[in-house]
């Protein structure tokens, strides 16, 4: 049997969700799960800084930093998603990588968005590693992590027949530990909830149980000079 190539794999199957995923974007981006997530990169990091958006989709996320005056890179594993996310501007670099081998020089960047990536990877501590890399010393990366709550989550069922996925099911409490055993600095934080769990249903519990509840738990991390 052949070995089970994940980055093919993943390039082939967001490849073809790139059409679905440019439909919905502009609306989550802008009201739904992910409305809170650029003012929460923007509390971080000055106007004009040099972003890097790893698995940038569409590229709307992108486009809306760049709208704040920051000088942006967007990357995408998939080809389908880096053309859409050109069509949408020109003035953003946009550029096809798998992101751990990602084509910077160490150090490159002031900060970095990374939502909903490191769950579809095959070594998540490899991968943010590779993120630290390209990570100015006492730089920023703002990192998204679905919760058990969250639909897409269902992509890994596969598994338990025994097929391979390109889902890894890292929790939010697993990549809180996996950043801290890398050296990064927890910042801040916030939980994105589905609709129907209201602040009375966690707002006494430990972190690590308002995070059971979430769709995506939402990092703040900070590279401290190695």
């Amino acid at each position: 049997m052949a070995k089970f190539d994940w980055h093919s794999v993943a390039k082939e199957q967001w490849d073809q969700q790139a059409q679905f995923w440019n439909k919905r974007s502009t609306n989550m981006w802008d009201n739904g799960s992910r409305k809170d997530i650029i003012p929460f990169v923007e509390k971080y990091n000055k106007s004009g800084s040099d972003i890097l958006d790893v698995g940038c989709g569409d590229g709307y996320g992108s486009f809306k930093l760049q709208q704040l005056g920051y000088n942006v890179t967007g990357v995408d594993i998939s080809s389908e998603m880096i053309s859409k996310a050109m069509q949408r501007t020109k003035n953003i670099s946009f550029i096809q990588s798998d992101m751990n081998e990602l084509p910077f020089e160490s150090g490159k960047f002031d900060g970095i968005m990374c939502i909903n990536v490191l769950e579809w990877t095959e070594v998540p501590a490899n991968s943010l590693q590779e993120l630290k890399r390209v990570l100015k010393n006492d730089g920023y990366v703002c990192v998204g992590i679905l919760g058990p709550t969250a639909g897409p989550r269902s992509n890994g069922y596969p598994r338990l027949y025994g097929n391979d996925t390109i889902s890894n099911t890292m929790m939010p409490w697993e990549f809180g530990m996996l950043a801290k055993e890398k050296g990064f600095t927890h910042i801040d934080g916030f939980g994105v909830y589905k609709q129907g769990v209201t602040e009375r249903n966690y707002q006494d519990l430990p972190v690590e149980l308002k995070q059971a509840l979430t769709f995506m738990w939402v990092f703040m991390l900070q590279k401290v000079g190695d």
